[in-house]
């Protein structure tokens, strides 16, 4: 019987361009003294208007007489300041007559000759009520389009509401219509109303006036229209498809810039295509089935501006989607995409990025949303592996950030450096998109680099301290040691910030921690003369005399006669002075018994008596073989997922096979884990579709909990926690020599042999006597905190299963671990040593035969 346990691999480190509003003159023709805004230009739009007066537009809508004046005929208080000529040298006149706006409420567009079907469209109007909006989605007769001044896109309308926009109630600066609710009503004629929002009256020196009619605003009136019971002559039900539900923005907040025909109606995910989660090789985007059909891309563009009702067919470059999107410029984006663009075309010039890319960059949140509904890939990545996710966290673009993480967006993917979105946002300081990261993901929060540095080395190096403490409170392990095994508090000695080196004392840094120079925090801050770092460390105890690879004690390397000398040599003379009185304490025999294989150190220490550090092994990180096994480790054989999410769906093949996955998102098994009749867990593998970093992949990822090899007082070496550890987290694998039963009984020691039990053909045994890992110094315990759970990664061959430790209750640091060597080995080993683990529940001892 033996013990077992799992280590992680260390890794090194290396210490807008603006759109014009199309002229009015394209359109309309104004004239100074007529009112063109309120009257038809063509004969025909005039007959028009003239049956709008006599005959209700739509069945069941009220029949009023209404007859538009025009603006001189009328007796308004602002008719003399627009009508009048404007003295000489009198700019405030010419300014006041010519930016108050005259509505346009009873024109519409020519007729195109029938160039766009009106079958299946439907209205484009929107209504208010105090604030909340309603999308109308009745049928639309006409193809003429209609607004209610230049500042709105033109409108496609169903008739009723081509009958309040001729009635002056939709608002001009806003272009919602005012039937329902609160808003301001202007009266300067008879029965003549100009309804528009507070907000939206014309500005002119402080003065407001009618966007209509231009009338001074202080006279108007507010108004308040209950709702009407829904009329049965306007179809409800089943309306068909809407324009904006075609190209709906995520709820995200929008800026004015952004054509209302993108904002009219919000939802809460965006569309994805359906290959985004997947494996995706550079260079290839979305299929073309998953795109928005061009129809759709169409008529948004036509509803964005009325220069675009006819498509320009002119010939761009296919660069010129990158330029557009990097420029801000969504209609020409949009255009690009419905001629057929790539929106995964790679720019040769730039890295190989891509539109989204640059938009991600930029922060042009809309181009995003357009280009990943037209089929670019989230994923996609450029010659430094970056995503566009990657792009919009180095530039700090929080809006996009959090778009691209509600359109599916992985937030742990890696570029050649080994950099994740994490590692970008925290050596830069982005502190809110941090938050937003870890509110995703945490579980990257510990993720080291190619280099071995996590987001926290990066962020305390660049001295940001709330970025620091932000992820201090979110769980972030300040011991990960990096390539030269620096921990964090060698970072915070050499950056100098002595906020950060508190919070990481506080946190639990080991003071003491020697990287491949031999160097403490002290020698690095003595080095480079940081004295409040260094007052720092004394006061938590750290030793003046350890000396370096090179001799140096921190003394010999701060600059002689200087405040740290002074510090230092104080401190070491007290030091001197109390040698001899102290205790001899526990001794450092190894700074990592693993030499390196392991992620994270496994120091060795004896304060009980002089036995040197075990050398009576070889250490090694997975199990070996010294005899022919045949183990079946064919790819082609592996039962394997296509998974495109994290594996955490009952869908997932590896889940399937181990009765469903197991794994929490912090990689721990739930509280209900069975203990008695422990599943068999399949863990992803190479040939499955996920990614690297899915859920169901924890033992193969290797030791990720700090662990310490020490001498008990009665029972040899043991290993003991040097962490909090919850329950289910994986602690460590058992590892040594795969033999088979026959060839264990020949051996003549049998205290490290593991039986594998898998009932599956011949018996086979680990045996860790040679070769090992820190789970060959498990010890018994009478009331184990570990459970041993058996987990198929790299292959599947039912014989050869690893032998996994999880943590069976949470475990406090300092704790000895231990697992239950069972009845069948105590029945043998009894009966020449017993139990020594001194729990009050001990059946093994010797007072309980």
């Amino acid at each position: 019987m033996g013990m077992y346990n799992l280590v992680p691999k260390k890794k090194s480190k290396a210490v807008k361009q603006q759109k014009e509003e199309p002229k009015a003159s394209e359109m309309m023709s104004k004239t100074t003294g007529d009112n063109s805004g309120a009257q038809p230009q063509t004969e025909e739009a005039a007959e028009q208007a003239e049956c709008k007066k006599e005959e209700p537009l739509v069945e069941g809508a009220e029949s009023v007489e209404y007859t538009e004046l025009a603006l001189d005929c009328l007796d308004l208080r602002a008719q003399e300041e627009l009508l009048s000529p404007p003295l000489s040298g009198d700019a405030e006149g010419d300014d006041m007559a010519e930016e108050l706006p005259l509505c346009c409420c009873r024109m519409e567009t020519p007729n195109r000759g029938g160039s766009l079907s009106t079958v299946g469209q439907t209205c484009m109007a929107m209504d208010s009520s105090d604030g909340m909006l309603s999308h109308c989605q009745r049928p639309v007769i006409k193809q003429e389009m209609m607004r209610p001044s230049n500042m709105v896109q033109l409108l496609v309308l169903c008739e009723d509401h081509r009958a309040s926009m001729v009635k002056h109630q939709c608002c001009p600066g806003c272009g919602v219509f005012c039937r329902v609710g609160s808003f301001m009503e202007c009266r300067p004629y008879g029965s003549i109303s100009h309804r528009f929002h507070r907000e939206c009256a014309s500005i002119l020196k402080d003065r407001r006036f009618c966007p209509h009619c231009g009338e001074d605003a202080g006279g108007v009136t507010d108004v308040k229209v209950l709702k009407p019971d829904p009329s049965p002559s306007v179809p409800r039900s089943n309306p068909g498809p809407s324009l904006p539900v075609v190209a709906t923005l995520p709820s995200v907040p929008t800026t004015p810039a952004v054509p209302r025909i993108l904002r009219a109606k919000k939802s809460s995910e965006p569309q994805r295509s359906r290959d985004q989660s997947s494996s995706r090789p550079k260079g290839q985007g979305s299929p073309s089935a998953d795109r928005l059909p061009k129809e759709s891309l169409e008529s948004i563009l036509v509803s964005l501006d009325d220069e675009n009702l006819k498509l320009k067919k002119v010939k761009f470059p296919a660069r010129q989607l990158y330029v557009s999107a990097k420029q801000g410029d969504l209609q020409r984006v949009i255009q690009l995409l419905v001629d057929g663009k790539d929106p995964n075309v790679l720019m040769d010039g730039q890295n190989k990025r891509t539109p989204l890319h640059t938009a991600a960059a930029e922060g042009h949140q809309e181009i995003c949303h357009m280009l990943v509904q037209a089929g670019a890939n989230l994923d996609m990545f450029d010659d430094e592996h970056r995503t566009p996710l990657m792009a919009a966290c180095e530039n700090n673009q929080l809006n996009t950030v959090l778009y691209l993480l509600r359109a599916g967006a992985a937030v742990g993917h890696k570029d050649l450096r080994g950099f994740t979105c994490l590692h970008l946002a925290a050596k830069l300081g982005h502190y809110d998109i941090i938050s937003h990261l870890l509110n995703k993901a945490s579980r990257h929060i510990n993720c080291q680099d190619d280099g071995g540095w996590t987001p926290i080395t990066w962020a305390i190096e660049h001295k940001h301290k709330e970025v620091v403490h932000l992820l201090l409170s979110k769980g972030a392990d300040v011991n990960l040691r990096d390539k030269e095994e620096n921990v964090c508090l060698h970072w915070a000695a050499l950056s100098g910030c002595d906020d950060i080196t508190q919070a990481l004392l506080e946190a639990g840094c080991d003071l003491n921690a020697i990287n491949v120079h031999g160097d403490t925090p002290l020698h690095i801050s003595a080095r480079e003369n940081h004295l409040e770092c260094v007052m720092l460390f004394l006061s938590r105890g750290a030793d003046v005399t350890l000396r370096n690879k090179e001799g140096d004690t921190a003394l010999d390397l701060s600059t002689y006669g200087s405040k740290v000398w002074t510090a230092l040599n104080t401190n070491k003379k007290l030091t001197d002075a109390r040698r001899g009185r102290d205790c001899q304490g526990e001794r450092v025999l190894s700074r990592d018994v693993s030499r390196g294989y392991e992620a994270l150190p496994i120091s060795c220490v004896n304060g009980v008596d002089s036995e040197p550090c075990p050398d009576n092994f070889k250490y090694i990180p997975d199990s070996c073989v010294t005899s022919p096994l045949n183990i079946d480790k064919d790819i082609t054989h592996l039962q394997h997922c296509s998974c495109t999410d994290d594996c955490s769906s009952s869908s997932c093949i590896c889940g399937q096979l181990s009765l469903r996955c197991w794994y929490d998102s912090e990689g721990r098994l739930p509280l209900d884990f069975c203990h008695w009749e422990t599943p068999v867990l399949f863990e992803c593998n190479h040939a499955c579709s996920c990614w690297r970093t899915c859920r169901n992949r924890v033992v193969q990822n290797g030791l990720r909990v700090r662990l310490q090899l020490f001498r008990t007082e009665r029972m040899g070496w043991g290993v003991r926690a040097m962490q909090d550890i919850p329950q289910g987290t994986f602690i460590c694998e058992y590892v040594g020599e795969i033999i088979t039963d026959a060839e264990a009984d020949k051996r003549e020691s049998d205290s490290f042999l593991f039986t594998l039990d898998n009932k599956v053909g011949d018996v086979h045994c680990i045996d860790a006597r040679l070769f090992g890992n820190i789970g060959r110094f498990i010890n018994h315990l009478c009331e184990p905190n570990l459970l041993a759970v058996r987990v198929f990664t790299m292959h599947q061959d039912l014989r050869f299963p690893r032998i996994a430790f999880f943590s069976s209750r949470p475990v406090r640091a300092g704790d000895q671990i231990g697992i239950d060597y069972g009845d069948s080995y105590w029945r043998v080993k009894r009966k020449y040593f017993s139990c020594q683990c001194g729990s009050l529940k001990c059946r093994y001892s010797a007072g309980s035969r």
